[in-house]
């Protein structure tokens, strides 16, 4: 009967890997860096993948909750964010397809989530069991070792976002919080006009201001000649030059 469930198990995940591209992700993710492709199937059955669908707003991890498990987002994209007993919300941040969230407290057994993350639309997820990756794997797997590389690479990215982040809200007025995150979106563009990744009021939660003193200043720019925006389309104007960064 064992081997029965295990060969379903596996095609089932055979299957799965097939009809949701993985391929793909695996490919745009540093999570699966230096792992060969023909490793995926393998891979999954040994980390117990698992997927799961969430709708707009849903909530995938709750604060307060514990987790053995990271997450991955196959489609769509998640909110990271801090909640008060009154409503406030502080948006860390945004993760889209090939990022993953919650590793740090998978990684940590018994730690507590001082985070939430929602769905920021109709969103797909991969969970895989942190167990299973930093335990030593009896069938002799040889992505182990690549995938804990892999882990501390994305701890690292993500401690360098959380001190860019730091940067903007250490500055002391909604101005000069707004004038240091879009100027560090230039910087990274490397044009004067880009895309940010919130609309007016996850801004506003990320820099951690009111929505209406971010519009006053947003306008205000604008209205000084600094910026145009249409939604979330930036453009800044640069008086000494009309060049791209």
């Amino acid at each position: 009967m064992s081997v029965e469930i295990s060969t379903k198990k596996e095609n089932f995940i055979r299957r799965w890997i097939a009809n949701e591209r993985i391929s793909s992700y695996y490919k745009s993710t540093i999570r699966f860096r230096g792992i060969e492709e023909s490793e995926l199937e393998k891979m999954f059955g040994c980390l117990e993948a698992r997927k799961q669908t969430y709708r707009k707003e849903e909530y995938i991890l709750r604060e307060g909750e514990q987790t053995k498990v990271l997450g991955l987002v196959l489609s769509g994209s998640v909110l990271i964010v801090q909640e008060d007993v009154w409503g406030g919300r502080n948006v860390l941040s945004v993760l889209g397809p090939g990022q993953c969230f919650a590793e740090v407290f998978a990684c940590v057994p018994g730690s507590v989530l001082n985070v939430s993350v929602e769905a920021k639309e109709d969103t797909t997820i991969l969970f895989l069991n942190v167990g299973r990756i930093l335990s030593i794997c009896p069938d002799g797997c040889s992505f182990h070792a690549q995938l804990i590389q892999n882990l501390l690479i994305d701890m690292a990215q993500k401690n360098r976002k959380l001190s860019e982040k730091i940067t903007h809200m250490a500055k002391r007025s909604t101005r000069e919080k707004l004038l240091s995150y879009l100027s560090e979106q230039a910087v990274k563009n490397k044009s004067s006009e880009f895309e940010i990744p919130y609309n007016r009021q996850q801004l506003a939660d990320y820099l951690g201001v009111d929505r209406s003193g971010l519009s006053v200043q947003l306008c205000r720019l604008r209205d000084e000649g600094m910026l145009t925006f249409h939604k979330n389309k930036i453009r800044l104007i640069y008086k000494n030059s009309t060049d791209m960064i």
